[in-house]
């Protein structure tokens, strides 16, 4: 077990802190902290200069918040950051050299081959395996599938990934669910619009927010920033977190990600082929007796995930389960997940708490 110092006296719970409690990530999280099962002592709460001495409710108890500064992280045994990158890749190092083990929902180390890139319903092991103290949680698009495809593989053996990503506005953050409930006001009444070229641009006008063309009414191929050969962040995050989490470092994976006028929950349209035929029974019971999996497929009644049906809830809804027309080694589903839950805050908040269990274990020991 690398990276945990065991700091917590001996049988007392371990102490939390969580970094970026004020962001819409940090919400969620408190509200996690609240409802999931009691393994933590003192919980910490951090943010900027500008957020601290606000006092939030985490347990039933409100608590104020810490400026972000080096001696806030003494005596902390987990941090959870949910903070941009720039600051995670500046203050995580600082927490691990307080002793803490930093559980981090940036983009700063997903691809550091000395971090661990973990979802506990797939790969818990090797978030056990940390050399620089820092364990990190995968993008919210490839956590709204990998559940499911996890499970897929352990049974079928993936071969390959091609998917379609429908994303939600706050996967932009705060600024790109007001930019959407901007835009919606803005077309709301005029029932003419969206029947000629660019007339919803010439009312949404310049207020694009965080997003490459007007969201209300319409959807957007572009996520994230310019990549290499025309594939956007998001795109290559999908392939190469895909790979990372799956043990898989040469799959194929192509991922086209589009922005859809949704405020909360990503779904994905999801080709997966694998090295054994697919069998459609025994996926349903698979998918029916996995962790962190919703199955809700019933084609003959059109019941299937969609985001409104799914926001709020922790686990990956599965639907539109078929085999491919063309080859019986490859299946079709459809994925939906909240991007703010298992997207981010849930899965940071399950990452930590396997490392509790790891400092729990040592205190009894």
């Amino acid at each position: 077990m690398t990276g945990a110092r065991g700091k917590a006296p001996e049988g007392a719970k371990p102490t939390l802190a969580v970094v970026g409690a004020t962001g819409a990530v940090g919400t969620v999280m408190l509200e996690l902290l609240s409802t999931r099962r009691d393994v933590w002592g003192e919980i910490r709460l951090i943010a900027s200069h500008r957020s601290a001495g606000r006092r939030l409710v985490v347990r039933g108890q409100e608590t104020t918040v810490l400026p972000l500064t080096a001696e806030v992280f003494d005596g902390v045994d987990v941090a959870m950051f949910d903070v941009p990158d720039e600051v995670s890749a500046e203050w995580a190092e600082v927490a691990v050299a307080a002793g803490a083990v930093v559980v981090d929902n940036s983009g700063a180390f997903r691809m550091d081959p000395d971090v661990p890139l973990v979802v506990p319903e797939v790969n818990a092991s090797v978030a056990r395996k940390r050399p620089k103290g820092i364990i990190a949680n995968p993008n919210c698009t490839t956590l709204s599938m990998i559940v499911a495809i996890g499970a897929l593989h352990r049974a079928y053996v993936l071969e390959s990934l091609v998917v379609a990503s429908y994303q939600a506005a706050s996967g932009a953050g705060q600024a790109g669910i007001d930019t959407l409930y901007d835009q919606i006001a803005k077309v709301a009444g005029h029932r003419e619009l969206g029947t000629r070229a660019g007339d919803v641009r010439r009312i949404v006008d310049d207020d694009l927010g965080p997003f490459a063309a007007p969201l209300a009414m319409n959807v957007v191929p572009w996520v994230g920033s310019a990549g290499a050969d025309g594939w956007t962040s998001e795109e290559l995050k999908v392939r190469n977190e895909s790979r990372k989490i799956l043990g898989l470092p040469d799959l194929p994976v192509s991922a086209t990600c589009v922005r859809v006028p949704v405020v909360t929950g990503h779904s994905l349209a999801v080709h997966a082929r694998f090295k054994r035929p697919i069998e459609l029974p025994k996926v349903y019971e698979l998918l029916r007796d996995s962790s962190g999996v919703l199955l809700f497929d019933d084609p003959s009644h059109q019941e299937f995930p969609t985001p409104a049906d799914v926001v709020g809830t922790d686990p990956t809804w599965v639907g539109r389960l078929r085999i491919a027309l063309d080859d019986p080694q490859a299946l079709d589903l459809f994925v939906c997940g909240d991007n703010l839950r298992k997207g981010a805050a849930l899965n940071t908040a399950q990452i930590a708490e396997v490392v509790a269990e790891d400092f729990m274990a040592v205190a009894t020991a």
